[in-house]
């Protein structure tokens, strides 16, 4: 088995060197042209949405869309950037861009990938505040919370080059567009867009099956014949499959019925060696574990009596243990609210002392909030329990009763997609789980998407505008290496007011079956699946 260069759990990925965008030359993607004709699964939870780019935030959807469509960059398995359906991106002053395509892109449906095809779906994407991803497009001038058809700075030159006027300069700005509220869109997603959702017309190497998605079951991709890029697949196709528990998908593992297992689950953990062998993937991910209590919760709100009871469950979390344990070593115990894969992460923000386990602080902090106001009820962390994560909710609910002597559990869901509506309904009550998969590999993708005012995202609903500033002023720097600094400063904040409780940073526990090969794990935990051959 072909294992990928591994990011070191303590390094940085040189993201300033990616950026060289006129050098910056793409790969070839595996041997190209469907090498064999067999199909490759791998499992996935139900997508919470219809699979639109502007409205998919989770990693259902977004393994899905990542197949079936190409933009403008993509990235290989260590984070670096390369070209895919862009020729060049150019700035003079890192605020106006100047975007060429590459010639001879299509549709599925044979219509051509023009710049229209990118400006019309961003424009469409910021029209509609109530699209998850909307908030992406704020950094582009004429951008507003409250929508407005063609509002964005963006202008068609000619059918392969197209122009963006941002806010403000952004370093880092050609690096976030391979996230998928980028993805182009062909004519035919504005005349029906509800069925485009369930059956999506890309450019991307894959293109839908004829059986399509089928809900709670799969979603099935064959090769696109007519696909010219970086990413062409040495495979027949991939099949998305959906579990119910990541034990379920283990066992299809095991019996070779599941080519790639994304997470083993928790309980496997102290026999995957003897499972699986050197079919066992261990690698550091961009991923980011922690639980969320909304602000307009009672008791923590962000006034001196939340501020103390979030500081205080916090200290009654016993992550070294809860890794050890339940984990098998396998996670790192967070200690900032980003990744150490992830180029600026540090180790010694200002605050982080929040995150020890410290019973006796505990108890005493929670003291002090009663002082404020009385504590009662049931302390709740609700999960889904089709990822694998009630063994850790137990240790932690159990960690933080026990710390504090209250009455403290865990509320399962049964998916992802039943959970994730109460929270973006604000109907959740009580804590709940939450992570994040980094878009692309860069700080402001998690600090801005998850704390700033007003992102879809920001699942705490959550607002400081100091941070926010410290945020703006890091997109806004000309290096990245300045911005970086922004973003420590911006981190101290979050460990004052701990809008989520940061738990651990989640390797990649993969795997996959005796008749697969060439797999390989990107940085962002994703199987990169046109390079998986699979025997016929």
């Amino acid at each position: 088995m072909r294992i990928p260069r591994l990011l070191a759990a303590t390094g940085a990925l040189s993201v300033a060197t990616v950026l060289a965008l006129a050098g910056c030359a793409p790969s070839t993607g595996g041997d190209g042209g469907g090498s064999s004709s067999a199909i490759v699964t791998t499992n996935i939870n139900e997508p919470e949405h219809a699979l639109i780019p502007a409205d998919t935030n989770e990693v259902g959807g977004g393994l899905a869309l990542n197949n079936l469509f190409a933009g403008l960059v993509y990235y290989e398995a260590d984070g670096s950037l390369g070209y895919d359906v862009a020729e060049s991106i150019e700035s003079e002053d890192n605020q106006l861009w100047t975007i060429t395509l590459k010639e001879g892109k299509t549709f599925t449906d044979g219509t051509p990938v023009t710049a229209e095809s990118f400006v019309k779906a961003w424009q469409w994407g910021a029209a509609d505040p109530e699209l998850l991803n909307q908030w992406w497009f704020a950094n582009i001038e004429g951008y507003s919370p409250e929508g407005g058809e063609d509002s964005l700075a963006l202008e068609v030159i000619d059918d392969k080059t197209f122009t963006v006027n941002l806010v403000a300069p952004q370093s880092d700005f050609p690096l976030s567009l391979g996230y998928t509220v980028y993805f182009p869109l062909p004519e035919a997603f504005y005349e029906d867009t509800a069925a485009f959702g369930e059956a999506p017309i890309g450019n991307g190497p894959y293109m839908l099956s004829d059986t399509g998605w089928v809900h709670d079951e799969r979603i099935s991709m064959v090769v696109n014949p007519d696909y010219e890029g970086p990413r062409e697949p040495v495979n027949g196709g991939i099949d998305l499959v959906v579990y119910a528990t990541q034990e379920a998908a283990y066992a299809d593992l095991l019996s070779d019925n599941l080519d790639i297992i994304q997470q083993i689950p928790a309980g496997s953990l102290a026999t995957v060696a003897d499972d699986l062998g050197d079919r066992a993937i261990d690698q550091p991910a961009a991923i980011f574990q922690s639980f969320t209590i909304q602000v307009g919760q009672e008791h923590f709100g962000m006034d001196e009596e939340g501020k103390l009871r979030r500081a205080a469950i916090s200290h009654a979390i016993n992550r070294e243990e809860i890794t050890d344990v339940i984990f098998e070593g396998t996670r790192q115990p967070a200690v900032d609210f980003t990744s150490p894969v992830i180029d600026g992460w540090s180790d010694d923000v200002e605050g982080s002392d929040v995150l020890e386990y410290d019973p006796e602080l505990a108890q005493d902090l929670w003291a002090q909030a009663d002082a404020i106001a009385p504590w009662s009820g049931q302390f709740t962390l609700a999960y889904n329990a089709d990822g694998d994560h009630q063994a850790w909710v137990d240790a932690t609910v159990n960690s933080i009763r026990n710390t504090l002597s209250i009455d403290a559990v865990g509320v399962p869901f049964p998916d992802l997609a039943s959970l994730r509506t109460e929270v973006n309904n604000d109907t959740i009550g009580g804590a709940f789980r939450t992570g994040w998969q980094f878009d692309y590999p860069g700080l402001f993708n998690i600090l801005g998407a998850l704390y700033i005012t007003g992102s879809a995202t920001n699942d705490a609903r959550y607002s400081n505008p100091e941070y926010d500033e410290l945020i703006r002023s890091g997109s806004t720097a000309d290096s990245i290496e300045e911005a970086n600094g922004f973003y420590q400063q911006a981190q101290e904040i979050l460990f004052e007011d701990m809008p989520a409780i940061p738990l651990w940073y989640q390797s990649v526990n993969a795997g996959h079956s005796t008749v697969v090969s060439d797999v390989e794990i990107g940085w962002d935990s994703w199987p990169i699946l046109y390079k998986v051959n699979k025997a016929e």
